[in-house]
C-alpha cells in the first residue's frame, strides 16, 4: 500500500492531521488519536491513507512509524500518584502525560515545574518514559514560568562557552584597534558620515540599536537621507561559531520582562549597536530625495557613523512638539515620513496596526499595571524610513542573483469568504470578489471602521484571514504592503535573515558573488527561519498571556468593560478593553433565558426573550475566576 511522509501539525485531545508534501497527494491526511503511534506535534512520520468512504469529508490515515522526532525535551508540571511521578505537559497539544523513570522520581514533589527528556516510548498504549533534565522550581514563580515558556519552545537563554569566547575576542579586538579598523575601512571604501547629523529613535527600554537616520541638505530642493543599519556582517562571518549560533537562533526573543538576544551582548548591545557618541560601522542606504517624497536615487554603501543623539519615541515627539533638540530636522523628517506614508497608502498598502499593550512590573516581576501603547508620529516616522530602505534593498540586485525576500501571498478565497460572513454579522459591508481581492479593498474596509469600538477586533479577524508573511528566495511580492519587491534589511542584530541580505548586497557591491554552497544553504534556511519566527512569536504571546492572567488574578470580583470577540455554543469570549485580556463568559451564567448559538450571525439568541449577544457588542462583565496556569479567565454578569 502507498505510504507518504509528512509532518504532524497538531494533535491535542481529538483529531490531528499530517501535512503531506508529495506530488502524488494533494492535501492533508487526518489521523485519529488512536492512530498516531507515539507521534507528537512536529514529528516527521510515515503514514498510510485509509480507503476514502463515500461522503467522508476528510481523508483519514494512520501513522506507520515516526521517522524523526521534532523534539525530545518538554516542560511540564509534576503530579505524584500511588508512588509514581507523572509530568503533565505545558503544551496542551500533547495528548499524553509522561511517566518519570524511577531513579529520577524519588525526590520530586507535586507542583514542581521540570524539563524532561523523552527516554523510551514504543507503545502508544503505555505512558512514555522520561528522564529529568532539570527541576525548574515551583509553578507560579515568575522566573520558573518565564523559563518554562522559553524551554518549552527550545529557546536557549545562554550562549555556549565557545560562542561567548569568540564574541569576547571580537569585542576586545575592536576596542584595542578601533582607529585601525576605521582607517582600513575608509581606505577600503567605507563612506564617512561622522560629520553628518545622525540620530537614533527607539523604545525607552531598547538595549540594542539596529538603525539610525541622518539628514543633509544637498541643494535648494534636495536632501541626502541615509538609513544606517548596524554592520553586523563585519563582525559575524560565515563559518564561525558565532554565526552558526545566530543561524540556529534565527531571531532575538522579546518577552514582557527580558530580551533573549540572537547575538551575545558583547555584540548586540555594544560594538554592533549604533550607540550614541561613539563611532560605529554601518551598512547605509543613501537616498537623494525632496520634500515631496520623490526619490531621485538610492544606493548602498558600507559606512562609519557617529550617532549624535539617542532619542526615545517620546523624546523625539516632545522635540517635535516643543522645540526640543534637533526640532527642525525632526519636523522635516516627520513631514517627509507623512508624505511617504500617504503615497504608500494611495498605492494600496494596508494599515494592519492593532492595539498593543505593555506591562509595568514590580521588582519581583509581578505585573502592577497594563497600559495600551500610544502610537506616536515618531513611531510612524521610523517605520516609514525602514520600509523605504527595505524596499530599496530588495530591488538592489537583479533577478539573476539569488536573494532573500520577505513575501506575503494573496489571501485565501475561502478564508476571505469566512471574513465576509463575519463582517456581515457585524453589519459591515465587504462586497469584494474573494478570488481577486486587492489591498485597496482591505484599505476601504479599515477606513470604514476607523475609530469604532470594533476596529481592533475586525483588523485582527482580517489579519487571521491573510496569508502569513514568510522568508523566501523566490519573489511573489508583499500583498499587505503593496510592494512588488520587499525584504528585511534593517534589523541584523535581531534577525538572521537581515544578516544574509547584508552579505548578498555586500558581495554585489564588492563585485563578487556568494558561493553555490552559500546560495544552497540560504535557500534551505528560509523555511527554517519562518518556522523559528512562528515559534518565537508563540513564546512572546505566551509571556503576554501569562502576565495578563497573573494581573487579572488581582481583579477577581471587579467589573470590566469589554467587547465580544468570539461566539460559541458554550459561551462568549470577551476582551477587556483596558488590558486586552480575554476571558470566557460561559453560557451557563446567562440565567435570564435559554440561549442558543446562531452560527451564521455570530450571536447567542435568547429563545424566550429574543435577546442577543452578538460579535462586536460592548458588554459589562465581572471577573469570576482566573487560572494562571492555564492562562484562562472566566467572567460572569454583574448583578444590577
Amino acid at each position: 500500500m502507498q505510504t507518504y511522509i509528512g509532518t504532524i501539525r497538531t494533535t491535542g485531545k481529538g483529531l490531528g492531521f499530517v501535512r503531506v508534501e508529495d506530488e502524488r497527494f494533494d492535501g492533508d491526511l487526518f489521523i485519529e488519536q488512536g492512530e498516531l503511534q507515539t507521534a507528537l506535534p512536529g514529528d516527521t512520520v510515515e503514514v498510510i491513507p485509509h480507503p476514502k468512504k463515500k461522503g467522508e469529508e476528510n481523508q483519514t490515515a494512520e501513522v506507520v512509524r515516526v521517522v524523526e522526532r521534532a523534539r525530545t525535551q518538554f516542560v511540564g508540571r509534576v503530579e505524584r500518584q500511588d508512588g509514581f511521578a507523572f509530568v503533565i505537559p505545558d503544551n496542551t497539544k500533547i495528548y499524553t502525560d509522561f511517566l518519570v523513570v524511577k531513579e529520577d522520581a524519588k525526590d520530586l514533589v507535586d507542583g514542581q515545574k521540570v524539563l524532561v527528556e523523552l527516554f523510551k516510548w514504543t507503545n502508544q498504549e503505555k505512558d512514555p518514559l522520561v528522564k529529568i533534565v532539570e527541576v525548574l522550581g515551583t509553578k507560579g514563580d515568575h522566573e520558573v514560568e518565564i523559563r518554562s515558556i522559553l524551554l518549552e519552545r527550545g529557546i536557549d537563554t545562554h550562549f555556549p562557552p565557545d560562542v561567548v569566547r569568540e564574541a569576547e575576542a571580537i569585542h576586545a579586538d575592536w576596542y584595542a584597534n578601533t582607529d585601525e579598523h576605521i582607517a582600513k575601512g575608509i581606505a577600503a571604501g567605507r563612506r564617512d558620515f561622522r560629520d553628518t547629523l545622525t540620530i537614533t529613535i527607539d523604545p525607552a527600554s531598547a538595549k540594542d540599536f539596529d538603525d539610525a537616520i541622518s539628514l543633509k541638505k544637498t541643494d535648494d530642493d534636495k536632501y541626502e537621507l541615509a538609513v544606517h543599519i548596524a554592520d553586523v556582517s563585519y563582525y559575524v562571518r560565515p563559518g564561525t561559531k558565532i554565526d552558526a549560533e545566530a543561524a540556529e537562533r534565527g531571531f532575538s526573543t522579546y518577552l514582557v520582562d527580558r530580551t533573549i538576544p540572537m547575538l551575545p551582548h558583547q555584540l548586540s548591545t555594544d560594538i554592533c549597536s549604533l550607540n550614541p557618541n561613539v563611532d560605529r560601522f554601518a551598512f547605509s542606504c543613501v537616498f537623494t530625495i525632496d520634500a515631496s517624497g520623490k526619490v531621485y536615487s538610492s544606493d548602498f554603501t558600507r559606512s562609519v557613523i557617529h550617532s549624535d543623539r539617542r532619542f526615545t519615541y517620546e523624546d523625539a515627539q516632545d522635540s517635535i512638539d516643543n522645540d526640543g533638540d534637533y526640532a527642525e530636522e525632526l519636523r522635516f523628517l516627520n513631514e517627509l515620513a507623512k508624505v511617504l506614508r500617504r503615497k504608500r497608502f494611495k498605492k494600496g498598502a494596508v494599515d494592519f496596526d492593532t492595539d498593543e499593550f505593555y506591562f509595568e512590573l514590580d521588582d519581583k516581576g509581578y505585573p502592577i499595571a497594563i497600559h495600551k501603547k500610544e502610537r506616536l508620529d515618531t513611531h510612524k516616522l521610523v517605520e516609514e524610513f525602514m520600509l523605504l530602505a527595505n524596499k530599496a534593498a530588495a530591488r538592489f540586485t537583479d533577478d539573476s542573483i539569488p536573494f532573500v525576500y520577505r513575501v506575503h501571498d494573496v489571501p485565501d478565497p475561502e478564508k476571505l469568504e469566512q471574513l465576509k460572513q463575519y463582517l456581515s454579522a457585524l453589519k459591515i459591508p465587504f462586497d469584494v470578489d474573494v478570488a481577486n481581492v486587492t489591498p485597496k479593498d482591505l484599505k476601504r474596509l479599515f477606513a470604514a471602521i476607523e475609530g469604532t469600538a470594533t476596529e481592533s477586533l475586525i483588523k485582527t479577524a482580517a489579519i487571521r484571514s491573510m496569508a502569513k508573511a514568510v522568508y523566501s528566495t523566490g519573489n511573489i511580492g508583499h500583498f499587505g504592503l503593496g510592494f512588488q519587491h520587499y525584504t528585511h534589511f534593517t534589523s541584523p542584530i535581531r534577525r538572521y535573515a537581515d544578516l544574509i541580505v547584508h552579505r548578498i548586497i555586500g558581495a554585489t557591491i564588492a563585485g563578487t558573488t556568494l558561493s553555490k554552497e552559500e546560495n544552497a544553504l540560504y535557500d534551505k534556511m528560509m523555511a527554517s527561519l519562518t518556522e523559528k519566527e512562528i515559534t518565537i512569536a508563540q513564546a512572546e504571546r505566551e509571556s503576554i498571556s501569562y502576565k495578563q492572567t497573573e494581573y487579572m488574578q488581582g481583579k477577581i470580583g471587579e467589573v470590566l468593560q469589554g467587547v465580544i470577540t468570539g461566539v460559541t455554543k458554550w459561551g462568549l469570549y470577551v476582551q477587556d478593553q483596558e488590558t486586552g485580556a480575554e476571558g470566557l463568559l460561559p453560557v451557563r451564567v446567562l440565567a435570564d433565558d435559554y440561549y442558543e448559538l446562531d452560527e451564521k450571525r455570530y450571536r447567542l439568541l435568547g429563545q424566550r426573550s429574543g435577546k442577543t449577544y452578538t460579535l462586536g457588542d460592548a458588554i459589562t462583565v465581572k471577573v469570576a475566576t482566573v487560572d494562571v496556569e492555564r492562562r484562562q479567565m472566566d467572567f460572569t454578569i454583574p448583578a444590577n
